[in-house]
C-alpha cells in the first residue's frame, strides 16, 4: 500500500478498523474479538477492544474526518459502558485495574474531540462517564507508565468542567520526572526496580509526554517545555532502533503492539516537533507501517492477531487480550493533521547518514551497544539488565546477547529440552536427566559494563555456574568471549540467530568447528574460535521465533568440566 497522502493513511486505518464494525455489542460498549484469556475479566477485555480503536478514531475526527457509523457506536457505547445499572457496564474499578489503561484512550478522545464523544451525551451519561473515569483517583495505580493514564484522565475531566484531582496529577508527574535518565530516555518506573529501557518509553512515557505538552501547554507551560525538549533528544536517539528496511528492533515485551513502534514520531509530527527533519520522520513511519503490512498479522476476517510477524500466543504476555494489538493505532495520531499539513506532501526520506552508516554506536542511556552492518542489519547487544518481577519470558525478550532486525528472536516453549528452549543468541547450559534434561540461560546480569566497542556482563545461569561474557562487534558480526566457572559437568551451546527453514534455498551444515544455515535471503554462521567445541544445528520447535514459524539455530557445542573453562565463539550473519 502506498502511504503518501492523508487519503492513503485514512484508507489504511479503515482497512484495520472496518472489520470490527459488525462485532460491537448491541449497546456499543463491548467489542469481543476472541476467546483467549488474560489476567483481567471479560468486561475489561471487551472494554479494551472498545477503547483502543479510539487511538486512531479520535485523531481522524479531530482532523475533519467523518465516520457516522463509528461516531454512533462510540457515543452509544460510552453511555452504555459507564451506566452502572446497564447490561454493558464495564464494571467498578479496583486497585491495579486494567480499566485504567483503557481510560487513557477515552480521556484523549475527550481532549481531542469533545464535540464527538462528550457533548452528544445527555447529562446523566456525562455524569456516569465522569464518575467512572474519576475512580482512577480512588484506587492504587502501579508506579510505571500507568501514572500517565491518571494524568490524562484528570486533564480530560478538567477540560469538560467535571471534578478532577489536581494534587494526584501533580504527584504522578513529579514521580515520573524522577525516572528520567538522559538523552530523552526514562525507565518505566523506579530504576532500581525496572532498569530496562524498551518500547514503553517511545509508545508510553514519551508519547504521553508529547501529548501532555500540547494538552497542558497553557496550564503547565514549564513542564510542557521540558517534555518537548526531552522528546527532541529522544527522537534522535530512538531513530537508531530502526532498520533501513522499515523494521524496528525486536526487543523487550509487548511486541504484539507491532506498528506502535513508530507512534512516537507520529506524536512529534502532530505536536510540531522535529527531532529529525519531517521527511525523515515520515520515512520512519511509512517504512515501518509498510514492513508490517507485508506480514500475515491479520486473521481471515481482517482482525489483528496476537503475535509478531504471524499469529503466535507463545510469545505473548499474560496481559495480551484479543483487543490488545490495537494499541498500535496510536501511530494514526497523524490523522489529526489538517489536509494542508506538509507531512502529506513531503516524500519519505531515508535515515540520515550519521544514523544509517555502518559502525558501532554505544547507547549509554539504554545500556545497548548498537551495530549497523554494511548490508543493512542492525545488531543490538543487550546488557541483560531487567526487573526481577517478570511479565513472562524476560530472558528471551531482554537477556539474549544480540537482537537483530533481520532475524528476530525466539521465545521458548519450555526449558525441558534444548529444541523447545530455542535459545538463539544465547549461551545455553544443558543438564541431561531421565526426564530429558533442562536448559539454563542468562536471565539477569549481576553486573554489566558498556564501553565504546564492547559490552561486558557477569551472570549466573544456575546454581554452581557463573559466567563472564564479553560481546565484541567485529566485521560481519561479533565475538563472544566467555569465562565459565562451574562446580558441575554440563554441556553449553553458544547459539547464533534462528534461520528460517522451509524457505527457498534453505540448507544447513555442521562440520568440525563450524555450523551454518542459510536460505536465499539470510545466513548465519557460528564458529568455534577457542575451546573444545564443535558445530551443531539446533532444530527449534515450531512457532518459537517471532519472524518465522519454522527455524534452525546454528550453534557451537562445548563440554564444560568443573573448574574454569574459556570459550570463544564468532557469530556472523548476512542478508540479501
Amino acid at each position: 500500500m502506498d502511504l503518501q497522502s492523508k487519503r492513503d493513511f485514512t484508507a489504511l486505518m479503515r482497512t484495520l478498523l472496518d472489520p470490527l464494525t459488525p462485532l460491537y455489542s448491541p449497546g456499543g460498549a463491548r467489542l469481543r474479538l476472541g476467546e483467549t484469556g488474560v489476567t483481567y475479566d471479560r468486561p475489561a477485555i471487551e472494554l479494551e477492544g472498545f477503547s483502543r480503536p479510539l487511538w486512531a478514531l479520535a485523531p481522524f475526527w479531530m482532523g475533519g474526518g467523518r465516520w457516522p457509523e463509528m461516531e454512533a457506536i462510540y457515543q452509544k457505547g460510552l453511555a452504555a459502558g459507564t451506566d452502572p445499572d446497564g447490561p454493558e457496564y464495564w464494571g467498578d474499578t479496583k486497585d491495579y485495574d486494567q480499566r485504567f489503561v483503557e481510560m487513557a484512550a477515552i480521556a484523549c478522545a475527550i481532549l481531542e474531540v469533545p464535540e464527538v464523544v462528550w457533548e452528544p451525551l445527555d447529562g446523566a451519561a456525562q455524569k456516569h462517564l465522569a464518575r467512572w473515569l474519576y475512580s482512577v483517583n480512588e484506587r492504587f495505580v502501579p508506579r510505571c507508565n500507568w501514572l500517565f493514564f491518571r494524568v490524562l484522565v484528570n486533564l480530560a475531566l478538567e477540560s469538560v468542567g467535571m471534578p478532577f484531582d489536581e494534587a494526584a496529577m501533580e504527584r504522578d508527574l513529579a514521580e515520573m520526572d524522577g525516572w528520567y535518565v538522559s538523552d530523552g530516555w526514562y525507565t518505566d518506573g523506579p530504576a532500581d526496580v525496572k532498569p530496562q529501557k524498551d518500547y514503553y518509553i517511545p509508545w508510553a512515557l514519551q508519547y504521553y509526554g508529547v501529548l501532555y505538552s500540547v494538552f497542558a501547554a497553557e496550564r503547565d507551560p514549564d513542564r510542557a517545555a521540558v517534555y518537548r525538549k526531552r522528546a527532541m533528544e529522544f527522537g534522535r536517539s530512538f531513530a537508531r532502533w530502526f532498520d533501513e528496511n522499515g523494521a524496528a528492533l525486536p526487543y523487550g515485551r509487548s511486541l504484539t503492539y507491532r506498528f506502535g513502534q513508530c507512534a512516537f514520531y507520529s506524536a512529534c509530527v502532530w505536536a510540531g516537533l522535529e527531532p529529525l527533519e519531517l521527511p525523515v520522520m515520515k520515512g520512519i513511519i511509512v517504512r515501518n507501517l509498510q514492513w508490517w503490512l507485508d506480514k500475515p498479522i491479520l486473521d481471515r476476517d481482517g482482525v489483528l492477531t496476537i503475535g509478531y510477524c504471524y499469529p503466535n500466543l507463545y510469545m505473548s504476555e499474560r496481559y495480551n487480550a484479543p483487543g490488545s494489538p490495537y494499541w498500535g493505532m496510536k501511530s494514526f495520531l497523524l490523522l489529526a493533521l489538517p489536509e494542508d499539513h506538509p507531512f502529506w506532501t513531503v516524500r519519505a526520506a531515508p535515515l540520515p547518514e550519521d544514523i544509517a552508516a555502518p559502525g558501532v554506536y554505544p547507547q549509554h542511556a539504554t545500556g545497548l551497544l548498537l551495530q549497523r552492518l554494511p548490508d543493512g542489519q542492525l545488531n543490538a547487544y543487550a546488557p541483560g539488565a531487567v526487573e526481577r518481577s517478570e511479565h513472562g519470558q524476560f530472558a528471551e525478550k531482554y537477556a539474549k546477547f544480540c537482537y537483530n532486525t533481520r532475524f528476530g528472536f525466539s521465545a521458548s516453549r519450555s526449558y525441558a529440552q534444548l529444541e523447545q528452549a530455542a535459545p538463539d543468541s544465547m549461551l545455553a547450559f544443558a543438564l541431561p536427566g531421565e526426564d530429558g534434561g533442562w536448559t539454563f540461560v542468562r536471565r539477569h546480569s549481576v553486573i554489566f559494563d558498556l564501553q565504546e566497542n564492547y559490552l561486558f556482563s557477569s551472570w549466573r545461569p544456575m546454581p554452581g555456574v557463573s559466567v563472564s561474557t564479553y560481546l565484541i562487534p567485529c566485521e560481519g558480526g561479533h565475538i563472544r568471549r566467555h569465562t565459565v566457572e562451574s562446580e558441575i559437568a554440563c554441556t553449553a551451546y553458544d547459539c547464533g540467530f534462528a534461520v528460517p527453514r522451509f524457505a527457498a534455498g534453505f540448507a544447513q551444515r555442521a562440520e568440525g568447528f563450524e555450523a551454518e544455515a542459510h536460505n536465499d535471503r539470510a545466513a548465519c554462521q557460528v564458529r568455534v574460535w577457542s575451546g573444545n567445541g564443535e558445530g551443531v544445528i539446533v532444530d527449534a520447535w515450531p512457532n518459537t521465533n517471532l519472524y518465522s514459524p519454522n527455524t534452525v539455530i546454528p550453534a557451537a557445542k562445548y563440554d564444560i568440566r568443573p573448574g574454569t573453562t574459556y570459550l570463544e565463539t564468532i557469530v556472523t550473519s548476512q542478508v540479501r
